[in-house]
């Protein structure tokens, strides 16, 4: 482990490569279609802690993709657009999520030793590697560097 590594958790890589970004949280499920602007990046469901917030170029860490099977539309569009999260890491792997881990050409990692949402922080730098199923927390949210 390298010395400027916080925290690291393992779980199962989904592919996708390897980035380094930062942090967006949630412990809520996220829907996709009535969830996500794929235009604009941004969580548009009303009573969803991120509602107003946008996912594009953040490492997304949330339970589970929840709502019709459109998350892999909405995701894929998203990518088009270039309104995609950098990474995906995810505690539950369901039918909603399979096909968007698939399309979005972006690191996954699912199944972790930890729970994502409770061990990383929105706001803190974190790398995924999704070949081998590793994130790496690098800093966190308002630590000196």
């Amino acid at each position: 482990m390298s010395s400027d590594v916080v925290t690291v958790l393992r779980g199962r890589g989904l592919g996708g490569g390897a980035c380094e970004g930062e942090a967006l949280v949630t412990t809520q499920a996220i829907a996709g279609w009535g969830g996500l602007d794929a235009r604009t990046g941004t969580v548009i469901e009303s009573r969803h802690e991120l509602c107003g917030q946008s996912i594009a170029g953040k490492i997304l860490i949330f339970p589970a993709a929840k709502g019709s099977s459109g998350w892999s539309g909405v995701i894929h569009l998203a990518r088009l657009e270039g309104t995609a999260p950098a990474a995906m890491v995810f505690n539950v792997m369901n039918t909603k999520i399979a096909l968007s881990v698939v399309v979005s050409h972006v690191p996954c990692v699912t199944g972790l030793d930890a729970d994502p949402t409770e061990a990383i922080s929105t706001g803190d730098r974190v790398r995924v590697d999704g070949d081998k199923g590793v994130i790496e927390v690098l800093a966190r949210k308002g630590a000196s560097a």
